[in-house]
Parts: structure tokens; sequence; C-alpha cells
């Protein structure tokens, strides 16, 4: 039985990308631990380390060239999952908000 929304995180198994999909992981299950259905990790090779929920791509290393930091990716799965939900200091203020002055 698939619980969704599904979020899954396929990293290369050749190099050995194992634990930080598993860090990854926890840190969404962390955040969203009512919100998420399902969290899968799905061995994969060639340097991939995708991450998608419900089918759609949100993040893949090769495309951005490299990995998401932590909070941008906590926003990306909030906008879909629970857009009203506030993250505390994983919110990052738009571009040119006061009090950023140079």
């Amino acid at each position: 039985m698939t619980r969704e929304p599904r979020l899954e995180i396929e990293y290369c198994t050749q190099c050995r990308w194992l634990m930080r999909a598993a860090w990854t992981a926890q840190e969404l299950l962390t955040t969203f631990p009512q919100e998420l259905g399902e969290v899968a990790l799905v061995p994969g090779t060639g340097g991939v380390f995708d991450v998608s929920l419900d089918g759609e791509l949100l993040w893949s290393r090769k495309a951005e060239g490299g990995f998401a930091e932590i909070p941008l990716l906590k926003q990306m799965v909030r906008d879909r999952i629970a857009p009203d939900r506030k993250l505390g200091h994983s919110d990052r203020k738009p571009t040119g908000d006061a009090g950023h002055g140079m």
C-alpha cells in the first residue's frame, strides 16, 4: 500500500550516497511527520541524487550542479504539501528584504 504524499530520494550506490539520502530523509520526516505519507530511498547509479514528490522532480543533483541545501528542500516540500506551514529558521526571507543592507 502506497501512502501519499510519497517522497522518493534516488541516490547513487556507486558514489556511496546512502548516508546522505538517509540523512535527507530523516530531516524531511522530522520536519513533516504528519504531512508525509511515505519516504522511499531508491538505489541508483551514475551519480544520481534526485528528490521527487508524488512523481514530480523537486531536485536533481546533475541538473542543478550539486546537492540541495536542506532548508531549500524543506521549503520546496512545504510549498507543495503544507503551504501555510511556517518552517522557523529554515524559512528564507525574499532577496532585497529590508534589514539586509550592505
